[in-house]
């Protein structure tokens, strides 16, 4: 494997993966190339597929041949992601085997219209894993109220699960915790804890988007030119910060007494995994959700142009660190201006539920336009 910066990352211990999926990059050895130099795992989701089936030829065929047997839109549809995830899971499998299953994993996302529906939710992961059938393969499930009793549920039953839309400490202390009861649960049956793994996707740039959004029209109300300085100081601040008491809290969890004991039983942490990492500010560095969230056994999963960014010019410096009075203040400093970071973080689970629902429902769209044009140009 080539010295590429991705692969210094993984030296230093944070895995990266990269958040997209489509046929082209299966078929094409374009994913075998980015293993190459130094990819360790990839996600999926309604938005990235609605993407890579409208947008290509490459499913055409598939869908038109489904379609005249008769299947509904759903079926398409759950036919070709599930064959993509395989392929994918398919090629991975030699970083799987070599990091002894720490990495090599695609996730697959439940479908998102069940995220406040947690038996629904474990029901339909269940058949995802016994129908997709691959070891190294994740199951998004969205860390709503109800989607932490389906994530507990499915860890018990032995899949792997990645825990998505994850905003808040208050969130993501509470996935934890579902995993956890969910390993307890497994460690009192007869199936082992070592193959499985699972990951806490904690999103990133939303949270800055809004906020900076937010010190923009106050500075641009603000007359005194200290005050508007220091509101435009606080821009790009929350979201990191809000990682580091984040991640804070994953060192205590995870060196706690309780996991040491499970630990003991071969159960394995549940790795922070960094998400939405692109930075949609053109006044941040391209790489900016990188380098600033180095950190030892965590993940980053990023778009496939942030991939790039850094493999061209991304550093590895030891960029990391734990400053929570400097983090509180920046909170502090934001709710003295009315901007509270939990009612953020509250806002854009609810936000982030609705965007996949809409690009779910987006995506059948997609196929049965694809459908209909495909039987139309064959009459």
């Amino acid at each position: 494997m080539p010295e590429t910066s991705i692969y210094e990352l993984s030296k230093f211990g944070q895995s990266v993966w990269v958040d997209n999926i489509s046929r082209s990059m299966i078929r094409s050895g374009k994913l075998e190339e980015m293993i190459r130099l130094g990819l360790r795992g990839m996600t999926s989701n309604p938005t990235i597929f609605d993407k890579a089936i409208s947008r290509s030829a490459d499913y055409d065929e598939r869908i038109q041949e489904l379609g005249s047997a008769g299947r509904s839109l759903f079926e398409i549809y759950d036919d070709l992601t599930i064959k993509d995830v395989q392929d994918t899971a398919d090629i991975f499998l030699p970083v799987y085997n070599t990091t002894d299953k720490l990495d090599g994993y695609v996730s697959l996302e439940i479908d998102p219209r069940l995220a406040y529906k947690a038996d629904e939710t474990i029901k339909e992961g269940k058949r995802l894993f016994q129908k997709v059938n691959r070891p190294n393969v994740m199951f998004k499930v969205p860390a709503t109220e109800e989607g932490l009793r389906a994530i507990e549920e499915l860890t018990a039953f032995g899949l792997n699960i990645n825990a998505t839309l994850i905003f808040s400490l208050a969130q993501y202390f509470g996935t934890a915790n579902a995993y956890l009861a969910g390993i307890r649960r497994l460690s009192k049956s007869a199936k082992r804890l070592g193959p499985i793994h699972s990951v806490a996707s904690v999103f990133v740039s939303r949270i800055d988007t809004t906020i900076d959004k937010r010190l923009n029209q106050l500075a641009a109300e603000e007359k005194d030119q200290n005050k508007k300085a220091e509101l435009l100081s606080l821009k790009g601040r929350a979201a990191v910060s809000n990682c580091s008491l984040i991640y804070k809290k994953y060192l205590e969890i995870f060196s706690s007494k309780d996991f040491r004991e499970l630990e003991a039983g071969s159960a394995n942490t549940q790795r922070v995994l960094w998400a939405s990492t692109s930075a949609k500010d053109a006044e941040y560095s391209d790489i900016k959700y990188v380098t600033e969230l180095i950190a030892a056994n965590t993940v980053n999963t990023m778009p496939e142009s942030t991939f790039n960014a850094f493999l061209d010019h991304g550093k590895v410096p030891r960029a990391f660190r734990l400053e929570t009075c400097a983090d509180m203040k920046t909170f502090y400093a934001l709710k003295g201006l009315g901007i509270d970071i939990n009612d953020i973080c509250a806002q854009l689970i609810k936000d982030g539920v609705r965007q996949f629902e809409k690009s779910f429902e987006s995506l059948l769209g997609s196929i049965s336009n694809k459908h209909n044009v495909v039987k139309n140009n064959n009459l």
